[in-house]
């Protein structure tokens, strides 16, 4: 057994039963000054003396462990990566927590104590706030934490209902004026870079893909250096996605001055969130500028939006016409109202944009019966279900999954699960409604936005009570009873 320093749990445990140093050696037939310099931690606790204490006191060999020591230092370093913006998250080192873990485990355990308090608090406070409709959390605002830069962001496209007419206006201009060529553009995009700005699009060497990475840690699929007036895509792109990076470059390019505005106009709290602001609304541009509003509608309209004959009639992929699709709400050439959605296994949400009315969950996950999830069980293929939300509102979503390689044996690729949904309403305009019975009252799944905000009480796959109701507990079943109003 490596030397284990437990000097201060020994203490502590002597002081709970009561006992003076000398009284605890001989009850464990040691010398007080063996046991002195234990307790100083000058020397380690040893497998006999500690079968010796569990021998006396009955006490579980467990409260001595490494295994507890190291299950702390976890939980520290999770109350430090949440600390406040601006806090320095490091400012206590590895070894300070380790000897806090091992030498003070009761101040720690009240650490994490008072950090899950906090965020069960915050939690609860949010949920509170989405359960009477209110977003950034109204009056209770003022508790929470500043929001993340990409909330922030991610609320902005809210607000606009995830269409920016300013730069989507602009994109449809010039891909007619550069005359981009529907489904190719590629080779329209270059010869601009380098007629209006002296741009060369060259590719990264393998190697230097390889390298090269953004703040994620992820492969870099775009640098631009603007000393040589060069940019550089990753040579593992598709033709559709340098096309997107090009685009992007364009925007930063051509139009500074609206991206500017349209920042400034989001009155966002941080340069963080500024700056993926930017970033968003290139991006933004971009996908206008390769799939152009009104012909892009029109092709959505004529093919009833088969996502999957979009995709290969513009040459792009299944998750950029989702993506599009939601944004086409141009005033007097309105699309339909989508709402955008793409997940992993584990339900995190890293897209998420709504055209209409629809809410998503920021608090205790989705819910699980939602057919974004059971696209991962049929990977490739279409999903589609009829939902209805708790308020009687009924909607048709098709969920499909998209995966990404980086290209090399045995490297970890990526897989999401891409969902769009619009209202029933909309829904005879859709390819997906055929054979549905979107009259049948009953066919619709229920479905919420989450188990802390949603009141469907008999729900098979509730993980949580919803706020304002507890859990009642029936022993003389093999379950959990039915909720009850607290």
């Amino acid at each position: 057994m490596k030397k284990t320093f437990m000097g201060v749990r020994l203490r502590r445990l002597r002081e709970e039963r009561g006992l003076t140093q000398v009284a605890l050696a001989r009850a464990l037939d040691l010398s007080a000054s063996y046991l002195n310099q234990i307790e100083q931690n000058q020397r380690p606790l040893t497998v006999p003396v500690l079968l010796k204490i569990n021998a006396v006191f009955g006490v579980d060999v467990q409260r001595f462990s490494d295994d507890d020591e190291a299950r702390l230092i976890a939980g520290l370093r999770d109350v430090l990566a949440d600390m406040p913006a601006g806090a320095a998250a490091d400012a206590v080192s590895l070894a300070e927590m380790r000897e806090l873990a091992a030498n003070m485990p009761a101040v720690a355990r009240t650490l994490l104590a008072l950090h899950r308090g906090r965020a069960e608090a915050r939690e609860r406070l949010e949920a509170l706030s989405a359960h009477y409709g209110d977003e950034r959390g109204g009056a209770a605002g003022a508790a929470h934490a500043p929001p993340m830069a990409y909330e922030e962001v991610r609320d902005f496209f809210f607000a606009r209902h995830n269409h920016i007419a300013e730069l989507d206006d602009a994109a449809e201009r010039l891909a007619g004026q550069w005359q981009l060529v529907p489904g190719a553009p590629e080779v329209g995009l270059q010869q601009r870079l380098e007629q209006a700005h002296g741009v060369r699009v060259s590719l990264l060497s393998d190697g230097q893909a390889g390298q090269e990475q953004d703040d994620a840690g992820e492969a870099t699929q775009r640098r631009y250096d603007a000393a040589a007036r060069v940019l550089y895509l990753s040579p593992t792109l598709r033709p559709a996605q340098r096309a997107f990076q090009m685009a992007t470059q364009l925007a930063f390019l051509e139009m500074p001055q609206e991206l500017q505005r349209c920042v400034d106009a989001a009155q966002l709290s941080g340069d963080a969130a500024r700056a993926l602001a930017r970033i968003g609304l290139a991006n933004y541009f971009a996908g206008a500028l390769l799939l152009p509003y009104a012909p892009f509608l029109q092709s959505a309209e004529a093919l009833h939006y088969d996502i999957e004959r979009l995709a290969q009639r513009w040459a792009v992929g299944f998750e950029t016409v989702c993506h599009r699709l939601s944004t086409l709400q141009r005033p007097g050439a309105r699309g339909v109202p989508f709402f955008f959605i793409r997940v992993d296994r584990a339900g995190n949400i890293s897209k998420r944009q709504s055209a209409t009315h629809f809410h998503f969950s920021k608090i205790g996950g989705t819910c699980p019966l939602w057919n974004v999830y059971e696209a991962f069980a049929q990977p490739g293929r279409i999903v589609r279900q009829l939902a209805r939300m708790p308020d009687g509102r009924a909607y048709l979503w098709i969920a499909r999954t998209v995966s990404r390689s980086a290209g090399g044996w045995g490297a970890p690729g990526k897989t999401f699960s891409v969902a769009l949904g619009c209202d029933v309403q909309h829904a005879p305009q859709l390819v997906y409604a055929r054979g549905l019975d979107l009259a049948d009252p009953e066919a619709p799944v229920p479905i919420g936005m989450g188990c802390k905000v949603c009141e469907r009480t008999a729900c098979p796959q509730r993980a949580f009570p919803p706020i304002g109701r507890a859990l009642e507990v029936n022993e003389n079943r093999s379950g959990l009873a039915p909720y009850r109003v607290a």
